[in-house]
């Protein structure tokens, strides 16, 4: 099975119902699972964009990062079910497939996640250690050079960078 031309078809599917593909995974246990994970592609907004405009009185600040719903998924999965049929991308009997958002704690994979939620909270931990760890807490700073920014609070407040082929896993965490 080919997980690339698997990702390529839910990206097809995805950008044309105006969402990304934040991650692909194939499991097989009891039964097989396709996991796709869904976001909305972020929104530009005032203080993102490099127009002159401004928002008029009657205008909203919207989030530039809208949610998922439960009807994207079910069209995505819709759609993305046709294709992996169709194509036979799937090879044997069963599987189950299942499309959803990557959830609140979304974990953090690509040089553009780590940019997208510069200033949110996040814990990453190392394969190696890095200086004297291996597990971080703190907020995100942006990606630059193939190491992604952290700042740290603490005894001393610092900043580190971690080489992303270093990284072993990477999630936001989840605030109120």
């Amino acid at each position: 099975m080919d997980l690339e031309k698997i990702r390529g078809a839910a990206e097809r599917v995805a950008h044309s119902e105006g969402l990304e593909i934040v991650d692909v995974e194939w499991k097989v246990g009891k039964q097989r699972f396709l996991r796709v994970y869904i976001d909305r592609t972020p929104k530009p907004t005032a203080a993102m964009s490099d127009a002159a405009g401004e928002l008029g009185a009657t205008e909203v600040a919207h989030d530039p990062y809208p949610k998922i719903s439960h009807s994207d998924c079910q069209r995505v999965s819709q759609q993305l079910s046709v294709i992996l049929d169709v194509e036979e991308l799937i090879p044997g009997p069963g599987y189950v497939l299942e499309v959803s958002s990557p959830g609140m704690d979304r974990a953090l994979k690509r040089p553009a996640d780590f940019e997208r939620f510069k200033g949110r909270l996040a814990k990453i931990s190392t394969s190696e250690p890095v200086g004297e760890a291996k597990f971080f807490e703190g907020r995100l700073a942006g990606f630059a050079d193939g190491k992604v920014r952290m700042d740290l609070k603490g005894k001393e407040a610092r900043t580190v960078e971690l080489p992303l082929e270093a990284i072993r896993k990477a999630n936001l965490v989840v605030e109120f």
